[in-house]
Order: C-alpha cells, then structure tokens, then sequence
C-alpha cells in the first residue's frame, strides 16, 4: 500500500480554506473505510472525518458544517475539503484506510492556521 497525500496550498490564515487529498494505491479502494485524523503538538490524534465505503460520512463535532470529506473510487483518492479554518486545527492531518483485517495509516501532512 502507497498512500499519496497532498495539501492543495500552504499556509492558511485563519478563515481560510485548504484542500487535502490522499491517493492510496496497492488496495482494492472502493471497499476500503476511508478516514482523516489530526494530531496537534502535545495532543492525542484525533479523528477528523470518515467516509465509509458505502459513503456515509461521519464527522468530528467541531468539524461538522466546515469540513467536508469525499472520494472518488475511481481515482482511488479521498478528499477534505476544510473551510473556516482556525488556528486551534494547526496540526498533521493523517489519512487513513481500514477493513475488517486491515488499518493503514498515511505518512501525515502538515496544515498550519496562523496569521
């Protein structure tokens, strides 16, 4: 498994947008449960939002109404779209895929929120 993940800019001051995506490769995607965490200096990671492989999508309560997760099965590649930024969500955003036998984890990419 190959995950290829990607911060669709850099830093962000608060308010603003940032996209993510993670591209997973050597796993048949589409019957993967797909997720999105976060760890903050100091902090316990934390789930952000999951897609299942059905597409029901769950999300973090502070999230919910400014972050929206997707995939797209045939490019084997989920998204996060995060609006409203804060400065507080400054961390390294992990993607993550599972099944019943399998939990992969990405490398993590690092989103900063500051002025």
């Amino acid at each position: 498994l190959m995950f290829s993940c990607r911060r669709w800019g850099g830093l962000v001051q608060p308010g603003g947008s940032l996209r993510l995506s993670c591209a997973a490769s050597g796993i048949i995607f589409s019957t993967y449960d797909m997720g999105w965490y976060r760890q903050a200096p100091g902090k316990q990671r934390e789930l952000v939002a999951a897609i299942t492989s059905g597409g029901r999508t769950n999300y973090a309560d502070s999230v919910k109404g400014r972050f929206t997760i997707s995939r797209d099965n045939a490019k084997k590649t989920m998204y996060l779209q995060m609006n409203s930024l804060k400065p507080e969500e400054t961390a390294v955003y992990y993607c993550n895929a599972k099944n019943a036998l399998r939990n992969y984890w990405g490398k993590g990419t690092q989103v900063t929120v500051s002025s």
